[in-house]
């Protein structure tokens, strides 16, 4: 009786450590959310963000278009997350992308990032939650 009860524990053990281990780098993840110029004019984002060992990796995607990220920075001092996006949108046109945001409730598994962001010409607001 006692071997299934320690067996148990165990598994528990294992299960709650490779929880945490899956958590990684603050940044990787699916990450959702909202940009725009006003309250009236938003446009939904999503981005996916990934550690590779030495730099961070991920792309933004606008509607059915996947636009890679050029350049992911994160400040750990100050947890200031700073990234550049440029590809294609659905229709073949370029896009450029530049934000910068603040990464705030860094314990919990759905921290968000809210700061600036800039997409060509416009300029607004973002606020992104990890999903």
């Amino acid at each position: 009786m006692r071997k299934p009860v320690w067996l148990a524990m165990w598994l528990s053990a294992v299960l709650g450590v490779s929880t945490l281990a899956q958590e990684g780098h603050p940044l990787t993840g699916a990450w959702s959310g909202d940009w725009g110029s006003s309250v009236s004019d938003r446009n939904h984002i999503s981005l996916v963000m990934d550690w590779e060992g030495e730099k961070i990796a991920g792309f933004v995607l606008l509607g059915v278009a996947s636009i890679p990220m050029t350049d992911v920075a994160l400040d750990p001092t100050k947890w200031i997350v700073r990234f550049e996006a440029k590809g294609k949108d659905s229709a073949g046109m370029p896009v450029e992308i530049a934000a910068e945001g603040q990464l705030e409730d860094i314990g919990s598994a759905h921290r968000t990032i809210t700061g600036t962001w800039r997409q060509g010409a416009m300029k607004g607001d973002f606020t992104i939650r990890r999903d």
